[in-house]
């Protein structure tokens, strides 16, 4: 139900993130022994998009686990730093860097809240300032975030973000097909659905969240605000997961509508640049 944010969003949104942690580590959908043994975490859209990182400086804000990270230092990247709210996602990060005998002149993590950033990584600006998805969704101030980050992109680099499309969360989970929800809504989403999208049937305690929707006209703005330049804005007809009960599942591993029928974006991408 969409209701007045809570006080403790926050913290009910990191025991939900502590939580699923090991969850997702030991899941199928993430599968960390065919990434060790060399799988990609990347889309194909974000390789293309981002395009030749070799040499330069990334920051993954809001990085999970690290996969995306450290995805970004094998096709290479000379330096990636991962920041994360979740200690235990932090701390898998670290462990998987190790893995791949990536030391933290390569790798390095960081505990620590999004809006917090510009206080908690190692340096001041880097090359490419990298959001993936599902991450937008859990902070409450677009504006905000659009400042820090535009501030640790340094002079001549960019901000990419790849996201799932505001627009899905408007129609209905059963056809993707009724408009149900507002999507000018900015009332925070309050849920309790136990279990985790790595693996729905998983036993969890900490089952409360608080997110938000913010269309991407919102998210344009504020990054505009900020002093980027918008470079583009793609939107994608496919999704990483079966969002509605219609969407069917590619060899691709992307999920998509049947043929003949209708299409609505499920992503997007953006990239906003410093000028030199």
């Amino acid at each position: 139900m969409y209701s007045p944010t809570p006080d403790d969003w926050h913290e009910a949104n990191r025991a939900r993130w502590d939580e699923r942690v090991p969850i997702h580590a030991a899941s199928e959908f993430y599968d960390l022994d065919a990434f060790r043994a060399g799988k990609d975490a990347l889309r194909d859209f974000e390789l293309a998009e981002v395009g030749d990182v070799t040499g330069r400086s990334l920051l993954h804000l809001q990085c999970h686990i690290g996969l995306d990270t450290l995805s970004w230092a094998r096709h290479g990247a000379a330096r990636v730093v991962g920041l994360d709210f979740s200690e235990p996602a932090v701390d898998t990060a670290r462990s998987l860097a190790a893995d791949l005998g990536l030391g933290p002149d390569r790798a390095a993590f960081v505990a620590s809240d999004v809006y917090d950033a510009a206080e908690a990584v190692p340096d001041r600006a880097y090359d490419i300032v990298y959001t993936g998805v599902g991450a937008l969704c859990w902070l409450p101030d677009l504006d905000r975030w659009a400042e820090i980050a535009a501030a640790l992109v340094a002079p001549g680099g960019f901000l990419y973000v790849s996201e799932f499309h505001p627009l899905a969360d408007s129609f209905d989970d059963e056809t993707g097909s009724t408009l149900v929800h507002d999507y000018f809504v900015r009332d925070p989403w309050v849920d309790t659905t136990p279990g985790t999208y790595a693996d729905i049937d998983a036993p969890t305690v900490h089952n409360r969240s608080v997110e938000w929707v913010h269309p991407v006209g919102e998210v344009v703005t504020a990054l505009a605000k900020a002093g980027l330049r918008i470079e583009f804005l793609h939107e994608h007809d496919v999704t990483l997961v079966p969002r509605y009960a219609t969407l069917e599942r590619h060899e691709d591993g992307y999920h998509r509508f049947p043929a003949g029928r209708p299409r609505v974006p499920l992503m997007y991408s953006l990239k906003a640049s410093r000028p030199a």
